[in-house]
């Protein structure tokens, strides 16, 4: 019985994992798989372990001594406890202030979000560039697919030339002209096929062996809200792992200030003596004191001040080039969304009618076959084109929805053109 669970176990993981791969699937296996996301993690653990200690006083110390030792006289190096010699034991302990332990704490706890902020952006970016990929690859397909109807077309173009050319219609010559094209689709499928296995390594760096696997579904008809998009630009992934730059920055300002405050010191002796003497027990307690801190403490404090001064500076840069990009990358998806509807609407249509026009033109003898080609050629580039382009319409739309839009609110579903 137990080889045989094992067994269905097996099969039934060798199903899953013979399984088409849908876009959702992508961007899910990406934030499992993506070995970024693992990096993340692990300094996320780092950071929490090292905050466990953050605030806790420094180990104390234990010292085993002798005191007044002579080394001079009858009695030097003598250890006998007849006379000053003592034996010393002392237990001792720092203390630094309240202000530094409770900075250091602020400073760990800040360092991990940022960590937590970096893992974060680590899943976005991981996401994004897997939807990406995956576009990339069926759109690719998409082209292959075109092309093969395109090559099944040359065929029947073939024998309707050989037909012409045994009816007595066109030249000998005319027979060389479907060869031709069947070349160039031919040369065209090469190309596509290396961008395919281009593209299959690609979603195979973020999703692992799943991307072999073939494609299913269809992509969410994204139509992307510029207003929206725009309010919450703010959200970005990126401007959290920069606001916890400058949470850390404050913290260690508020650190380095602290230095400017004594630690103390706690001593605690037994010092034993000969048995003509009696043991004693001393305390002693020390403090730190920092009488330059000009030359010393404020130092250090102006180096933190500045770099945090660089990151609010580095966040108005970003936030800038964020409404940049996003504005461009708008303009393009609205761009494409135009090219595309012309490209299967109006010039495709366009292009049938010609070629139509100049086959029958062919038939009758008023055309050449080059003209027929030239017409069929321009068609068949512009169907690659148009796939081509509706693969870009897609990527672009995803990459505002998984890097721009946190929210599924932010770029509303839609039918594509």
């Amino acid at each position: 019985m137990k080889s045989i669970a094992i067994l269905a176990a097996a099969l039934c993981c060798a199903a899953q994992a013979a399984a088409p791969l849908s876009f959702q699937q992508a961007l899910d296996l990406a934030e499992r798989e993506a070995p970024t996301l693992a990096l993340t993690t692990a300094r996320i653990e780092a950071s929490r372990q090292a905050a466990r200690s953050a605030g806790e006083l420094p180990d104390p110390k234990l010292s085993l001594g002798i005191e007044n030792l002579p080394i001079a006289g009858p009695e030097r190096y003598s250890l006998r406890r007849e006379g000053m010699t003592m034996q010393r034991l002392a237990w001792m302990q720092e203390l630094p202030s309240g202000a530094k332990r409770a900075a250091r704490v602020a400073v760990a706890e800040a360092r991990i979000e940022r960590a937590e902020a970096e893992q974060a952006l680590a899943r976005v970016l991981a996401r994004r560039e897997a939807g990406l990929a995956w576009i990339q690859r069926r759109t690719l397909e998409n082209q292959l697919a075109q092309l093969q109807a395109l090559e099944q077309e040359n065929q029947l173009f073939q024998s309707a030339v050989q037909a012409q050319l045994q009816g007595g219609k066109g030249m000998a010559a005319d027979a060389l002209m479907p060869r031709q094209e069947a070349a160039m689709l031919a040369e065209r499928r090469d190309e596509l096929e290396a961008r395919r296995a281009q593209a299959v390594a690609q979603l195979r760096r973020w999703v692992g062996p799943a991307a072999a696997e073939a494609l299913a579904g269809d992509l969410p008809a994204w139509q992307p809200q510029p207003e929206a998009l725009h309010q919450r630009l703010h959200q970005h992934p990126e401007f959290r792992t920069v606001d916890a730059m400058a949470k850390t920055l404050d913290a260690e300002v508020r650190e380095a200030s602290a230095m400017k405050q004594p630690d103390w010191g706690v001593e605690l002796a037994y010092q034993r003596r000969g048995p003509g003497f009696g043991d004693m027990v001393s305390v002693m307690f020390s403090v730190d004191l920092p009488l330059f801190p000009k030359s010393r403490q404020e130092p250090q404090i102006a180096a933190k001040l500045a770099e945090r001064r660089a990151v609010d500076a580095e966040r108005e840069a970003m936030r800038r080039e964020h409404e940049q990009m996003l504005a461009a990358d708008l303009a393009e998806w609205q761009r494409l969304q135009r090219a595309v509807a012309r490209a299967r609407g109006e010039l495709l249509s366009l292009a049938e009618q010609r070629i139509a026009l100049t086959l029958a033109a062919y038939r009758s003898g008023r055309a050449s076959l080059t003209e027929v080609v030239a017409a069929r050629r321009e068609r068949a580039e512009l169907l690659l084109k148009a796939i081509a382009m509706e693969g870009e319409r897609d990527a672009m739309a995803a990459r505002l929805q998984l890097t721009t839009a946190p929210e599924p609110t932010d770029v509303q579903p839609g039918a594509q053109p």
